[in-house]
């Protein structure tokens, strides 16, 4: 039998002399409850919005995206197309070209990024799933049409119902022709339907086709990526390394977080400070356990002096109060983890938490995962032995004779 831990136990559960000590341990074990569901809490918000975005970010990035290492463009001709579909993992390759160009609908001006996409475009991407009012239509035999961002259009006060009014966009003239000609070129699409992705695409972004941006922008036979869908098997490194020993060094190919790394990142740290604090809060909430412990030593010296008198080493003594406050950190980690498990539930049945109006989604996004409790719990015992370390020291000082003082 593990003597220290037979002790520990026995001097958590059993009734103290002093009941205020109870107290403080009561205090202590809901301290630590509080502090673990809120631990995981964290996470979990932080998992559920990482999914979403990572879930949008499927639906406007394609899985694997070739661009030139060097300028906007390349002509089409340049790169093998053939040698690309004939690979085992390549689904489908879209052409696509984007260029910031300004739009104007009823008085209304506003800059942004027209992207000109081609028919696979919509096999690459599922883009259906983010359109929010109207259709992913770009050209009919009478005219062109465009798909704008929510944002974008809420900015222009476009109006689906307005069918025979336009958006003229303008892009800069790549050459004057004649004397006195305008340093610009317009042409007109007709709005479609609006799309939400996240915040900066939908502030900025607006679909056309390639053709009607080719010719906007005096770059016929020009595009700016390749986007690639890859068959449900497939292996994307594998696929990569392929497509990136066909296209050479004068190309890059990257994946969807790749090419939306730098916010993946941004959200990572912003996870990793929130748990931060979280934990610092914790940490403070230990003090109560502290305090809760120092009262157990001062109330067990009688005992501890027995113990030290019947050949128990000073380590030994130290380890009854490192594992009574293990215990206390254990105690609130089950109690934290039941409570975090409770929340979860009711967010994912009923919303229990709701985003404001006018959001995509009407309730925060949770997600668990198992790696989260694991590492809740490394910091919750770290947290407990840290706070157990000066109780320890001072009940291992006492010696094998005491004496009361009245």
């Amino acid at each position: 039998m593990n003597l220290p831990f037979h002790i520990a136990r026995r001097y958590l559960f059993a009734k103290k002399s002093t009941n205020v000590i109870n107290v403080i341990t009561g205090i202590s074990v809901l301290g630590i409850t509080i502090g673990t569901a809120a631990l995981i809490l964290i996470l979990t918000v932080f998992n559920g919005l990482e999914n979403l975005i990572s879930g949008f970010f499927n639906s406007f990035n394609p899985p694997l995206k070739v661009s030139p290492v060097e300028g906007k463009s390349f002509y089409v001709d340049s790169v093998d197309l053939s040698a690309l579909m004939s690979l085992e993992e390549v689904e489908a390759i879209s052409q696509t070209l984007e260029e910031l160009v300004l739009f104007e609908y009823d008085g209304i001006q506003e800059i942004g990024y027209l992207k000109g996409v081609d028919d696979q475009f919509a096999i690459v991407n599922t883009i259906d799933s983010i359109i929010r009012k109207g259709s992913f239509t770009l050209r009919s035999e009478a005219a062109d049409f465009g798909v704008f961002g929510a944002a974008m259009a809420n900015k222009l006060n476009l109006s689906l119902r307005k069918a025979l009014t336009p958006v003229r966009v303008f892009a800069p003239a790549r050459k004057s022709s004649f004397l006195g000609s305008k340093p610009y070129k317009s042409q007109f699409i007709y709005p479609s339907g609006t799309f939400s992705v996240q915040s900066e695409e939908d502030n900025k972004y607006a679909f056309s086709t390639l053709a009607f941006l080719q010719s906007l922008i005096g770059k016929r036979g020009q595009i700016g990526h390749l986007e690639i869908a890859l068959k449900d098997d497939a292996n994307i490194n594998a696929a990569k390394s392929k497509i990136k020993n066909i296209l050479g060094e004068a190309y890059t190919v990257k994946d969807q977080y790749e090419q939306d790394a730098s916010f993946l990142r941004v959200m990572k740290i912003e996870k990793w400070l929130s748990y931060a604090i979280a934990c610092f809060t914790l940490l403070l909430i230990a003090f109560n356990m502290v305090g809760a412990l120092w009262m157990i030593v001062l109330e067990k010296q009688k005992d501890l002096s027995i113990l030290r008198s019947l050949g128990m080493a000073t380590n030994g003594i130290e380890r009854i109060f490192i594992l009574e406050g293990l215990l206390i950190c254990a105690i609130g980690f089950i109690a934290g983890s039941l409570l975090a498990l409770f929340i979860y539930f009711l967010q994912v049945q009923y919303g229990l938490v709701p985003i404001p109006p006018g959001s995509i989604i009407d309730t925060y996004p949770v997600l668990m995962k198992p790696f989260d409790f694991v590492l809740v719990l490394i910091t919750v015992l770290a947290i407990g032995l840290l706070a157990s370390i000066l109780p320890a020291k001072r009940a291992g000082k006492i010696g094998a004779f005491y004496r009361e003082i009245v």
